[in-house]
């Protein structure tokens, strides 16, 4: 499904093209498109991409209006994430005007596409430090409140991802197996990060506390019976917030991860005695050797545009410090709940998952997912099928019988 020649807009199509699983797009749409783009001008990028959002977003409104509610639903969530995938590459700070303008018509066409679902999608607000984190509450199929609770998942997100593509990954196949979802985007993500400007935080066991107590709120949710999953970075912040939240039976790492600054050791272009003094050093120190690092434009938009915008910093070599917060082996002793760490072959994040596994003293299980069975990459996203199946099969089991804290 090769469609560009330039790495990042070729990393960033996959991103629509994975969801069609799940009715998120069509390769036709995404195709003709992708014909309309000049390879690295994002400037084209972006005005090919609403407009093709904005003509799919016409069609659901035609429905709409007319009552035909399952075909204006289907049409709404590809308008969403075609508007998504257009701002991809405006990443970054000062934020783009651009870039707030398709978020908010995201969100507008996914809310009116929930609205439309049967059981319709709740909304909700997760009071938090004196503010909210926006997300929605996803019920099972025939659920009511008040009667025959149901096991819930706990989506947490990465880097780049919003509420809106979780729905495809963790609340659909959720559903269909008799889970509730939330979904909630935290600080640093989706929502909270370009509505609000919340940066990143290491913290996630406050931020999880939170989620949990809102979710124990919600109709229906067996308060017995919490799973929480992390996709990408998701596969550090899900664990730390376990770490410091009791009331979780069950967490899921997607990939697994530990110490974030120890896994850019070995990657960063750094001299020996500056990497023998990290995180004590001077960040401009750092960003004299790190210039090499940004050259090719896959992983400048990662580390650059993303990275700096999500935590709210000014230079790699903040990043670079700033990331030893982000640790596990401090408090990976605390996760008392059975853990799934996912491992899949050619996921540079997964590198670490082993070394998680190993240090866990919990029940737990070490998933591998392979190419040969087409579940290799990131978060196994071109066989999300097959990684639900394993995944789901093992919830399904450990919730039977809940883990007492």
């Amino acid at each position: 499904m090769k469609l560009f020649d330039d790495a990042l807009f070729q990393m960033f199509l996959e991103r629509a093209l994975t969801t069609m699983t799940g009715g998120g797009a069509e390769y036709g749409e995404c195709a003709a498109t992708a014909a309309r783009i000049a390879d690295g001008d994002k400037d084209s990028w972006y005005r090919e991409w609403t407009a093709t959002a904005a003509m799919v977003r016409g069609w659901a409104e035609e429905s709409d209006h007319t009552g035909h509610r399952v075909s204006a639903r289907e049409a709404y969530l590809r308008a969403a994430t075609y508007l998504r995938i257009s701002y991809y590459p405006l990443f970054g700070l000062p934020v783009d005007p651009r870039l707030i303008e398709a978020a908010r018509s995201e969100r507008d066409c996914f809310a009116r596409f929930a609205e439309l679902c049967d059981p319709p999608l709740r909304p909700v607000r997760v009071p938090f430090e004196g503010g909210f984190l926006d997300g929605y509450f996803c019920p099972a199929p025939e659920s009511a409140p008040g009667r025959d609770p149901r096991p819930t998942v706990i989506a947490v997100n990465g880097y780049d991802s919003d509420v809106h593509e979780m729905y495809w990954a963790h609340a659909q196949p959720a559903v269909r197996r008799g889970y509730h979802c939330l979904l909630v985007d935290g600080p640093g993500q989706g929502l909270a990060l370009v509505h609000q400007g919340l940066p990143m935080r290491p913290d996630w066991e406050t931020v999880l506390r939170a989620v949990v107590d809102h979710a124990l709120t919600l109709p229906g949710v067996d308060g017995t019976r919490l799973a929480v999953t992390g996709w990408s970075f998701g596969g550090y912040l899900a664990p730390r917030g376990v770490s410091g939240e009791p009331r979780v039976a069950a967490l899921v790492a997607d990939p697994g991860q530990w110490d974030v600054l120890d896994g850019m050791r070995n990657v960063l272009p750094l001299p020996p005695d500056l990497l023998d003094r990290l995180p004590d050093v001077d960040p401009a120190e750092l960003d004299v050797h790190l210039a090499p690092v940004v050259e090719h434009p896959v992983m400048r938009w990662k580390l650059v545009q993303r990275a700096l915008w999500v935590h709210g910093l000014g230079s790699l070599g903040e990043y670079v410090v700033e990331s030893d917060r982000y640790r596990l082996s401090d408090v990976v002793d605390r996760i008392a709940c059975p853990t799934l760490v996912a491992l899949a072959e050619g996921d540079q994040l997964a590198d670490q998952a082993e070394q998680l596994y190993e240090a866990l003293r919990c029940p737990k299980t070490l998933m591998r997912f392979s190419a040969a069975e087409g579940t290799g990459g990131h978060c196994e996203s071109w066989n999300r099928s097959r990684f639900n199946q394993r995944v789901f099969d093992w919830l399904d089991e450990v919730l039977a019988h809940p883990h007492a804290p």
